[in-house]
């Protein structure tokens, strides 16, 4: 996957008509436009920053039924969701694990109560369940989380849900969908619609590298972008009223003696309502989330004081050793792209997590809502409804059963590199050919040079943060660890891309401040690494 390779595509013939075009590079517009080009429809999908870059990067790293929707009563998306959760572990094994789950009981009606809602969870899953829930006494919680907070502790349920790497389940659907014939190119920018005889037939669009403007025609177009899907509907009419209200998740990582064992732990009741996970994750701790409502949408959401204390203060009700701000290795925040709520919703929690499909009078097609574990199918009824819309020939959707790129089933979680699935070996190999690029290129984490060639070479990494925030984990992993890799990283990516040393110096700088802010002090680089 090239990005000049991709750029050919539409410069050999200006004036070619799309059947599909997708704008927007995140789960939803990824999977979108895998679906459409598996189906043969002639599909371009269009990303105005860096694939994921937004919510589709910034999750709970979960794929999930959804306990607490089920409680809420929101039974439809739970077994939506739990169907869902299933395929993705068929369908990439590389990436999603089955993750067992406590829920640590401290009064004496909370194992009953929840194991017989668990028992309902399993059931709605059926076939495609991971693991039977069940009740498990003080002494079995403790072993299976040996720092979990043992004062008034009276046992447990344990339960099986989904777990993967999101923004690398990102770039292999996008790989996925290149090797269906999809084009797919990043930093292009989407600047108004194309209207012929009132309908939309097109986009105008600028690719942000060369500042170059395209008029690019389709069949239909297809507005997957998140939270600024009302910025788009606003091309298409500028008095739209607004579809969605973003709601902010914040995360924070922590280091792995935080959480002892390979279980997770669900906090189901929390002063703010929503549920919180402590989640295993690359040798880290994932906990979060929050559930803030924002006014406005940004690329790069900001972590508030008053989220990460809520976090480190529920959290450490629960942990043996009370977590504590200079305990975080990373935080980072999200935006979940909510349909705007319904009369009698007050907060961003009670509003549904399913997605909705509308279509405008001039047939632009908008998907808002849904999760990343439901969406392949979202993107199937976002496809049936566009080729109708768009009037393409019927086709079925084959997703259903398809492997996403680097599928294979045995794989070494314990090796860093199991996300790449069946492209270790072409990693390998360029160790191979260069053994320096083999060595970690910091002593707290394990990537190396080779995986930041590999991801500008083939997988359309174009700056410093797609490597060390998208490609491989780094900044949300451990942030200070990501700055000292920068320059060393700009530095090779320079020669891969033919770049200068004022390249280099603004990637670096640029990093650097976008750091700062997944930081809760500040920090120096340190001139050996």
């Amino acid at each position: 996957m090239n990005r000049e390779t991709m750029l050919g595509q539409i410069e050999h013939d200006v004036n070619q008509v799309w059947d599909v075009i997708v704008i927007g590079g995140g789960a939803t517009g990824l999977g979108t436009a895998m679906d459409a080009a598996s189906r043969g429809y002639k599909t371009l999908l269009l990303e105005q920053h860096d694939f994921s870059k937004g919510t589709s990067s910034r999750s709970t790293k979960l794929v999930h039924g959804g306990v607490r929707y089920l409680a809420q009563g929101d039974v439809s998306l739970v077994l939506e969701a739990l169907h869902e959760r299933g395929l993705m572990y068929q369908n990439a094994p590389h990436l999603v694990k089955n993750q067992p789950f406590v829920i640590p009981n401290y009064q004496w009606w909370g194992g009953p109560f929840y194991t017989i809602g668990l028992k309902v969870y399993d059931m709605m899953a059926g076939k495609l369940g991971l693991g039977p829930s069940i009740s498990i006494d003080k002494e079995e919680v403790i072993a299976k989380i040996p720092n979990i907070r043992q004062e008034g502790l009276l046992g447990g349920v344990v339960y099986h849900d989904g777990q993967f790497d999101d923004a690398r389940m990102a770039i292999n659907v996008a790989q996925t969908c290149a090797e269906n014939g999809g084009v797919l190119i990043n930093y292009m920018r989407v600047d108004n619609l194309i209207k012929k005889d009132g309908m939309v037939s097109g986009v105008v669009a600028t690719d942000l590298e060369t500042s170059k403007c395209y008029h690019l025609n389709g069949r239909v177009v297809i507005n997957a972008t998140g939270v600024f899907v009302d910025q788009i509907l606003r091309m298409d009419a500028p008095d739209a009223l607004p579809t969605v209200k973003p709601s902010q998740g914040v995360h924070i990582i922590l280091n792995k003696e935080f959480l002892q064992g390979e279980a997770a732990i669900m906090i189901p009741q929390t002063d703010d309502g929503r549920v919180l996970f402590a989640v295993p994750w690359h040798g880290k701790v994932v906990v979060g989330t929050t559930d803030t409502q924002v006014d406005q949408a940004v690329l790069e959401p900001v972590a508030l004081k008053e989220e990460i204390d809520f976090i480190l203060s529920t959290a450490g009700r629960y942990l043996a050793k009370p977590p504590s701000k200079n305990d975080v290795q990373s935080i980072f925040a999200g935006l979940r792209p909510l349909a705007a709520p319904k009369e009698g919703e007050t907060s961003t929690k009670e509003i549904s997590r399913g997605h909705k499909i509308m279509v405008s009078t001039t047939g632009l097609v908008t998907i808002i809502g849904g999760k990343w574990t439901t969406f392949r199918k979202m993107a199937e009824e976002t496809v049936d409804k566009a080729a109708m819309i768009g009037g393409l020939h019927e086709r079925a959707c084959v997703t259903t059963h398809m492997a996403i790129h680097g599928y294979v089933k045995n794989i070494d979680r314990q090796n860093h590199m199991h996300v790449y699935g069946s492209d270790i070996p072409y990693i390998k190999d360029l160790m191979i050919k260069n053994s320096s690029w083999a060595k970690p290129i910091h002593k707290r984490l394990p990537f190396t040079m080779a995986e930041v060639v590999w991801a500008v070479r083939y997988e359309m990494a174009r700056s410093v943060e797609d490597v060390l925030s998208r490609r491989v984990r780094a900044l949300l992993l451990d942030a200070r660890a990501a700055i000292d890799m920068a320059p060393e990283v700009a530095r090779n990516m320079a020669i891969e891309l033919g770049k200068d040393e004022a390249w280099i110096q603004a990637q670096i700088d640029s990093f650097d401040q976008l750091a700062a802010n997944y930081l809760l002090v500040p920090y120096q680089r340190e001139s050996h690494i």
